[in-house]
């Protein structure tokens, strides 16, 4: 990863609540101490709400401008599977899209005015190479599902060049103390659940 010239292109997206700009942060602080140049940025959007959130991170030798263009992302990490298919277009066809097995009704469901659509893997498959993570159910067996976003930043870690002592030490920094074993815990199964580790 030394030699590339070209920047890493991640898109995060998820919903409000998911820890979507956590993860960012995680992803970014990970690169910058690997000693890459990074640039990071986020819309809230109606995170509050559960509305969509989005997170866009880069880093290589030299980074111009955090924002990825549509078909320009490496990867794709989205938390939640309608907000990967809303954002699968953000992936270049040789890219690859991490996709959270969650689902998360959106309010024109939960109104009754739209169904939540059942063919979203095959929809999904159009756009790039797609790997389904279990990181809500790690979570969730860990005891807290907000350690989803660590699990899918286990996940990211399988295709990325990083040792996993610096994720370590930077998820111990960045999250609270009492909870930093679980989510490594998280982090490490759901990087199995890629690897066959």
């Amino acid at each position: 990863m030394d030699e590339q010239k070209k920047p890493v292109s991640i898109f995060l997206c998820g919903v409000g609540g998911q820890g979507i700009i956590k993860l960012g942060d995680v992803i970014a602080e990970v690169a910058f101490r690997a000693g890459f140049d990074v640039k990071k940025n986020e819309i809230h959007g109606l995170s509050q709400r559960g509305g969509s959130v989005t997170s866009h991170v880069k880093f290589g030798p030299k980074v111009h401008s955090p924002v990825i263009m549509e078909g320009g992302a490496d990867f794709v990490v989205a938390l939640e599977e309608l907000e990967a298919l809303r954002k699968a277009h953000f992936s270049h066809v040789n890219g690859r899209i991490l996709v959270n097995r969650q689902h998360i009704l959106p309010a024109s469901c939960v109104s009754g005015g739209r169904e939540y659509p059942g063919d979203i893997a095959a929809r999904l498959a159009g756009f790039a190479t797609v790997e389904y993570v279990d990181a809500f159910e790690t979570a969730r067996s860990s005891g807290d599902v907000r350690m989803t976003n660590m699990g899918m930043a286990g996940a990211l870690s399988t295709f990325l060049e990083f040792e996993e002592s610096l994720w370590e030490k930077v998820i111990r920094a960045m999250v609270p103390a009492a909870s930093a074993d679980n989510n490594m815990n998280v982090f490490k199964d759901c990087r199995a659940q890629l690897t066959g580790a």
